[in-house]
């Protein structure tokens, strides 16, 4: 009797490993089933376009793009030494050249680049005329003796003194 119970045991374990087996692979199939259909879908593309032809046609995509890159790089760069050599800071000193002739429109402009290089334009304006001076400026200094006004102006350019 014992015998015959432990071998009822192993059978019905059997039964029960053969119907669990039958489950995962009823399992798989349905998932495997599945994992086709969207291979089978990606594969096909759209509009019967092939795998091949969309990752060839992103590639020249992507080469376009690389292109672009390049050349918007280059003009950043063009367009970053144009404004490194433009005229960015600026100082003006307004001032009455001749006292009681005329007002504060005489003036003293300091006009620097990127690099503090630039010049210094002084404009005394006179009931007999106006008198017009320029002097070069070179990493913020001059080699000329520079009036009242125009260090005013060049020291507002080079941002010693706030407005």
């Amino acid at each position: 009797m014992e015998q015959m119970s432990i071998e009822l045991i192993a059978a019905l374990i059997a039964v029960a490993i053969s119907v669990i087996s039958m489950i995962i692979a009823f399992v798989a199939i349905v998932r495997y089933k599945t994992v086709y259909r969207q291979y089978d879908m990606f594969m096909r593309g759209r509009d019967a376009e092939s795998l091949e032809d969309l990752i060839l046609d992103e590639k020249e995509r992507i080469d376009k793009l690389e292109a672009e890159d390049i050349a918007n790089k280059e003009v950043m760069r063009a367009m970053n030494r144009n404004i490194r050599a433009s005229y960015q800071k600026m100082g003006i000193v307004h001032y009455d050249a001749f006292e009681g002739m005329g007002g504060k429109i005489s003036f003293a402009m300091a006009l620097l680049d990127y690099t503090n290089s630039g010049l210094i334009i002084n404009c005394m304006h006179g009931a007999n005329g106006c008198f017009l001076y320029v002097k070069d400026v070179e990493a913020g200094a001059t080699d000329v003796q520079l009036g009242t006004e125009e260090k005013g102006a060049l020291e507002r350019a080079l941002g010693y003194v706030k407005d």
